[in-house]
């Protein structure tokens, strides 16, 4: 055993981030750490590294066991270029290899002492034994694997960006040999070739690991354990994420059966109570009591499921009317001063299609975007957009929000003919609730600032969402979000990504981004996978593309399908504002019922509500299996 956490409860002010928590690390366990923004993974992390204390509880490491944690803004102030920054891991090796040089200079001026033979030997089996034959190259690998070029290598750490330090301290960590390594966010700033090497990586790591990420993908690649933390407990359970998911599932629903048996015994025994109340005779009271013993006993093992914690919920709707071609571009090309980004880019994008970009850090996807929505100039080429088109842009650095104004300003002076209740109930489905609408977005996280985005994006109408990284940030509650509002979206979708999970579920196309343009791939990440090795390792092959047919009949076909698709979302939309209404008449009618001392008048009102609870029910059904349908007909498209 590595680690032992036991009883641990750690709050700040009123709020309790977690209690009685409990974990056991042992060797090779490979845990992912999951739960919304702001619940308290990275603060669990920083009571295992010592910079916290828990208010109860004890942590206990195994003796010897070295624990390796990646700090946030490490190798800050350092005057080391990149590969000796990296070098310092192994102080001890390189102080070994300099004794080692100072001994055999002694040796050639004729110093065969005793003690310097028995040190140079024992010294020498001590620095071949602790991998000083290979520490320097595989720091180089390690740095390359992440991204880094041979020419990075002498780059001072004080010229890197903050994502390239990030990268460096991931690489001293992975590097260190450490029994237990404590990851936050690692994938952050990395590409999915650095991605790729990291899973592989950890896949093959000896020692033990807990990584918070939201990626799901990744999590998916790299654990056999999972842990959450919601509503202020940590829970346990074997497998990776999606396995953790469905083990969840089936917890939450054998537990609310539970729960709904147990209140309906408890209904039932309290009927039995009123009867004998009813007969009033001495031997009714005994059995009164004894019943009443029972619902006791009941009440004490009554264990209510706890509400899921908030999500946004939103949905976007594409203005109606554009063309079938959206996005075409020919030969774009940009570089800055001598640096060329990438040249001869062509685009040709549909209606309705979700076509997604990647590449590499630093190959020009977001300039690529900027040239799309008038921030830069292309160098050559030309693109255009098709008839009718409304574009709408998240841009994942979010300059388009302004730092001085509240949340709610943010929205409202976008869209003034809005009311305030109208924006303030917006806000809310983007969990800006009570005062947090007043917050600046100075003040704000990246995730709410990346909420405040969507928000704005979602109202526009657009009917071409050129999206940025729009999950970065974003916990996997709300990436799910996301995902299904963009999966129901009926307008075109053009998408910088890192997110292969993301991709996976959504994407038609894809685009690889080069130096020398874009390599096109018909599928999703996986299909990517399987086409990748071939395609870049013999780019002379085309792909073989379907050729599609524009035939009468085809066009009638599509027409068709169109029309049929338009009719399953306007039946969606109106089970959803039907379930809203019922909402609203069960909210309105439990209230009344609540007060209310007429016993006939009581009686109706719970008659109404039983039917509209029945109505509500089925208007649920029909809801889903609209739901259902819908992304059926997505992937029959």
């Amino acid at each position: 055993m590595l680690l032992l956490l036991h009883n641990i409860t750690l709050s700040f002010a009123d709020r309790t981030l977690f209690s009685g928590a409990e974990l056991e690390v042992g060797e090779g366990d490979k845990i992912g750490f999951v739960g919304v923004n702001g619940c308290g993974k990275t603060s669990l992390l920083r009571l295992l590294k010592g910079e916290l204390s828990p208010d109860e509880g004890n942590i206990s490491f195994s003796a010897g066991c070295r624990v390796g944690f990646m700090e946030q803004f490490a190798c800050e102030g350092s005057k080391n270029s990149l590969l000796d920054e990296a070098l310092t891991v192994f102080s001890e090796l390189s102080d070994m290899e300099l004794e080692l040089l100072e001994l055999h200079d002694r040796i050639d001026r004729g110093d065969c002492s005793k003690s310097v033979i028995e040190r140079q030997s024992y010294l020498s089996e001590e620095y071949e034994r602790r991998g000083g034959l290979t520490f320097k190259s595989r720091t180089a690998a390690a740095l390359a694997g992440l991204g880094f070029a041979k020419e990075d290598f002498h780059t001072a750490v004080s010229a890197l960006s903050g994502g390239q330090r990030s990268k460096l301290q991931l690489a001293k960590l992975l590097l260190s040999d450490a029994d237990l390594l404590l990851l936050d966010e690692p994938t952050n700033h990395l590409d999915i070739e650095s991605t790729e090497w990291l899973e592989d990586f950890l896949t093959n790591y000896r020692g033990a690991y807990i990584v918070v990420s939201h990626d799901r993908y990744f999590l998916d690649k790299v654990t056999n354990r999972t842990i959450e933390l919601e509503n202020s407990r940590l829970t346990a359970r074997k497998g990776n994420f999606t396995r953790f998911l469905e083990l969840k599932a089936l917890d939450a629903e054998r537990r609310r059966k539970e729960y709904d048996a147990a209140v309906k015994e408890i209904g039932r025994i309290e009927g039995v109570i009123a009867q004998q109340k009813r007969w009033n005779q001495a031997h009714n009271y005994v059995t009164i009591a004894s019943k009443q013993k029972s619902i006791e006993r009941i009440e004490k093992t009554l264990d209510k499921p706890e509400d899921a914690p908030d999500a946004i919920k939103f949905s976007f709707k594409a203005a109606d009317g554009c063309g079938n071609d959206v996005l075409t571009a020919a030969g774009l090309s940009l570089g800055f001063g001598e640096k060329r980004l990438f040249r001869d880019v062509n685009l040709d994008i549909k209606k309705g299609e979700r076509v997604f970009l990647i590449g590499s850090n630093g190959c020009g996807k977001t300039s690529l975007f900027r040239i799309l929505t008038g921030q830069y100039a292309a160098d050559r080429g030309e693109f255009s957009f098709g008839a009718r088109v409304d574009v709408g842009y998240f841009d994942q650095a979010q300059q388009g929000l302004t730092l001085t104004k509240s949340a709610i300003d943010e929205v409202w002076d976008e869209y003034p003919k809005m009311t305030e209740t109208e924006v303030r109930t917006a806000l809310a489905a983007f969990l800006f609730k009570g005062d947090d609408v007043y917050k600046k977005i100075s003040e704000l996280s990246g995730g709410e600032r990346a909420r405040i985005a969507l928000l704005k994006l979602m109202l526009s109408g657009a009917n071409l969402l050129l999206l940025d990284e729009p999950t970065n940030h974003l916990d996997i509650t709300s990436r799910e979000a996301l995902e299904n509002a963009l999966l129901r979206y009926d307008g075109t979708l053009f998408v910088i990504s890192h997110d292969r999970y993301l991709i996976n579920k959504l994407a038609d196309r894809i685009y690889k981004l080069s130096e020398d343009g874009v390599r096109e791939y018909l599928g999703n990440y996986d299909y990517y996978l399987e086409k990748r090795d071939i395609f870049e390792k013999k780019a002379d092959i085309p792909e073989e593309k379907p050729q599609k047919s524009y035939s009468a009949n085809d066009y009638k076909q599509r027409k068709a399908r169109e029309s049929e698709r338009r009719k399953l979302k306007t039946a969606f939309s109106r089970a959803e504002q039907e379930i809203e209404r019922l909402d609203e008449e069960i909210a309105a009618k439990t209230e009344e019922l609540t007060g209310i001392s007429d016993y006939k008048r009581a009686m109706e009102l719970s008659t109404e509500l039983d039917a509209l609870r029945a109505e509500q029910e089925q208007a649920f059904e029909r809801w889903e299996q609209l739901g259902k349908e819908l992304e059926a007909g997505t992937d029959d498209d």
